[in-house]
């Protein structure tokens, strides 16, 4: 019998085991060694985006949040990008092929972002 594979399934538990037990460490060490110090003012409730000017509320405009996703969204391609651009001929075209799909699409959303008037700036 070959138990090599239940051995693997034991290292995956004890890694899993170890790791919900690092986290319940670090959470209880947090609550133990945190300063506490309730006020009525920290009960407050408070949101995030609005900004309260005088006697009305400002909304933050939602742009600044996709321009913000935007420049995520092409800057996880620039990581994808730049590894597969310096080693492309050893990759042959079928990898050429894959980079172009990707590419495809994510141009696709950058059309389609365009075309809803999401990166015009008024």
């Amino acid at each position: 019998m070959d138990t090599t594979g239940l051995s693997d399934y034991a290292v995956f538990g004890v890694l899993l085991l170890a790791g919900f037990a690092f986290v319940a460490a670090a959470m209880t060490a947090n609550r133990l060694l945190r300063p506490s110090a309730p006020s009525k003012e920290k009960g407050k409730t408070y949101e995030c985006g609005v900004d309260p000017v005088g006697k009305d509320w400002a909304q933050v405009q939602i742009r600044y949040y996709v321009y913000a996703f935007l420049f995520v969204l092409f800057a996880v391609e620039a990581v994808f990008l730049f590894p597969w651009a310096a080693v492309f001929r050893a990759f042959g075209a079928a990898a050429a092929v894959e980079m172009g799909v990707f590419v495809g699409v994510l141009a696709l959303g950058l059309a389609y972002a365009w075309r809803k008037g999401v990166l015009r700036w008024r």
